[in-house]
């Protein structure tokens, strides 16, 4: 994703006039040490991505939408000696309407850096707002990612604000002035981490002794290599704040213009959007037993930090088969944190377990009589359903279903039960050939489930095969169409691989309006491979594509902080959830044909093979969305 597809070229672009060894941040202008230059947020900025034209910033959003784009910077020539060419000082301003509204830097303007996982960018790692300072790499891009989220009170208009990038002056004799105390505390958390990691070894296994010996090395690594210490391990050592003028007078400004419009995002999603945690993979690398005070913290963490994104969380682990524990909330639901969760408005569903989450004496006996009989209670239940089994494939899976459902039903004619499948049962065929089988199961399970969530891979790239599934679908019965994605479909269809192109990864969302499903599922976000310690190096799954059942990351493993970094896909699959709002509200005012025509003549999206991978069809989308939808007011 990115480079000259996006129609950029480096064309225009100057390399430094400045002779050799005239370094002098104080006496030059930045833009004579450092290329920097802004990139929409589908691409994927690597490494290695070459300089284009510096143009200002414009955006547009909605109330309760987040906008995001990016900033790629790569020195010209180095500055502070050997180890990294220099570092640079990036400030955020507020962004102000002219109506004195403000959207501000650090509560509305947040700022990631984009850390590469595999080669590949994706990890997002947090950086403090207004202001932070970089460390540049020579032949190195390194990027940033700036989000806006707009309040859904915030007043409609045009907000102006910028981005100030300034290289900064080392100079050895005075680092320990410069560190503050905040830098000082990061240090002192850094160094206790890997105390924390180290001390409790005795009696471990030796490979788990060798896995926190590798944690706390990688850590110490990194902490080395910060600017902080950077006058250990070159001519030039600490940073000198610069004053208001030099930072006036030297400083690359880069304008952002941002479009708030009067259009609301709905607060509760209309696509749901249900995306599985694993229970035993936080157990696992947090060190918190089932059950526990600390476990219901952890994933009182996780769902919380993940509502922002506008998907439904729930909590998973898999049993015999692919039997599947599936609950959004941990606790009972006479228990006040259960209301707490369902009745949250931005939950568009959620799963209810089938069984105790927690065995605490005889919670076993009528469990799931008295947790149906409390929720139907609500006015929430309409958002529950249960997620059983995970791709049954032959009769004993798929009557395992229709035992389960059954009890349920007896205490719930109403629930909905959910299953996820991509064939018929194998040892007794529905049709003459696999797709009519798989066609054939919504009349093979009736009326044991009301969700039917088939694979896109089945799909392929026949879109016409949507609509023979959704012809067995019976909406006047309570029954929903939905889809999922997991290790298949591979390249070009949309899926959330790493490395895909950033259009393909927002594309998931725009493939299933375009299909007509109202509903989604991803079977995990967290699910990589076992560790024992938070700051373990993160390891993808074996046998699966590369970020498949990973959306985001343990904060620990960037820093010492205990929120979690999400990756680029994450935020990429809110986009597209956002995308669907924008198109929705466009058919609500001239029908789901006009809709569809819109993301075809815009060429945003046309089937799973034929999407846009350029950004500005995005754009044109979105645009038009505003100029036929917005109110009189002009916003």
């Amino acid at each position: 994703g990115g480079g000259t597809a996006y129609g950029w070229s480096e064309s225009g672009i100057q390399s430094s006039s400045l002779p050799r060894g005239l370094f002098d941040p104080l006496k030059v202008h930045s833009s004579e040490l450092v290329h920097v230059w802004c990139i929409p947020s589908s691409a994927n900025v690597g490494p290695q991505d070459m300089p284009r034209s510096l143009e200002p910033i414009s955006l547009l959003a909605a109330r309760n939408e987040r906008e995001s784009v990016q900033i790629a910077l790569r020195p010209k020539v180095s500055w502070a000696g050997s180890g990294f060419a220099g570092s640079v000082q990036v400030q955020c301003s507020d962004l102000c309407s002219t109506f004195g509204d403000r959207l501000v830097a650090g509560e509305s303007l947040t700022v990631r850096r984009v850390v590469p996982i595999l080669g590949v960018p994706d990890a997002l790692v947090p950086l403090e707002v207004p202001a932070f300072q970089l460390t540049l790499f020579p032949g190195e891009t390194t990027a940033i990612w700036v989000s806006i989220d707009v309040p859904t009170a915030q007043p409609p208009g045009q907000y102006e604000g910028e981005l100030i990038i300034t290289a900064n002056r080392v100079d050895a004799e005075t680092t320990a002035q410069c560190l503050g105390k905040d830098e000082r505390h990061q240090i002192y958390r850094e160094l206790r981490n890997c105390l924390d990691v180290m001390e409790p070894i005795d009696g471990k296994p030796n490979d788990e002794v060798v896995e926190r010996v590798k944690s706390a090395s990688s850590s110490l690594k990194k902490l080395l290599l910060s600017p902080s210490f950077s006058d250990f391990y070159s001519d030039n050592g600490s940073i000198d704040m610069m004053d208001e003028d030099a930072i006036s007078n030297l400083s690359i400004r880069i304008k952002l213009s941002l479009t708030v419009w009067d259009f609301i995002l709905p607060v509760t999603p209309s696509l749901p959007a249900v995306i599985g945690i694993s229970d035993t993979v936080i157990e696992d690398r947090f060190g918190v037993e089932h059950g526990s005070s600390q476990w219901y913290e952890a994933l009182d963490q996780h769902f919380k930090w993940l509502l922002q994104y506008k998907i439904s969380p729930y909590f998973c682990r898999w049993g015999e088969g692919m039997r599947v524990l599936t609950y959004t909330c941990p606790w009972p639901a006479d228990h006040p944190k259960s209301d707490e969760y369902f009745s949250d408005p931005r939950l568009a569903a959620y799963a209810v377990p089938y069984r105790p989450v927690v065995k605490s004496g005889d919670i076993a006996k009528d469990f799931l009589q008295r947790e149906v009989e409390i929720l139907r209670t609500k006015n929430h239940w309409r958002k529950a359903y249960f997620y059983l089994w995970d791709e049954p494939l032959n009769l004993e899976h798929y009557n395992a279903i229709r035992d389960m459902a059954s009890e349920i039903h007896a205490y719930a004619p109403d629930a909905r039960i959910m299953t996820t499948y991509y064939c018929g049962p194998s040892d007794a065929p529905l049709a003459s050939n696999n797709f009519e089988a798989f066609v054939k199961v919504p009349e093979f399970l009736r009326p044991h489930t009301q969700i039917y969530c088939t694979s896109e891979w089945v799909i392929g790239n026949r879109e016409d095969l949507a609509k023979d599934i959704i012809a067995e679908i019976q909406p006047e019965n309570g029954e929903e169409w939905w889809t999922y994605v997991c290790m298949g479909p591979s390249d070009p269809h949309p899926n959330w691989h790493l490395g895909m192109r950033g259009t393909q990864h927002r594309a998931v969302m725009w493939r299933v309006w375009k299909e007509g499903g109202t509903g989604f599922l991803y079977w995990g976000a967290n699910c990589y491979e076992k560790a024992t310690v938070p700051s373990a190096e993160i390891r993808f799954r074996r046998g699966l594509p590369p970020g498949d059942g990973v959306l985001y990351y343990p904060g620990q493993v960037f820093s010492s902080s205990l929120e979690p970094v999400a990756s680029l896909r994450l935020e990429r699959l809110l986009s597209g959830l956002q995308d669907v709002e924008y198109l929705k509200l466009y058919s609500s005012r001239f029908g789901r044909e006009e809709g569809l025509h819109l993301l075809e003549r815009t060429g945003m999206y046309l089937g799973p093979e034929r999407y846009t991978h350029d950004h500005m069809p995005i754009d044109v989308m979105r645009g038009e969305v505003f100029r036929t939808c917005r109110t009189e007011s002009g916003f």
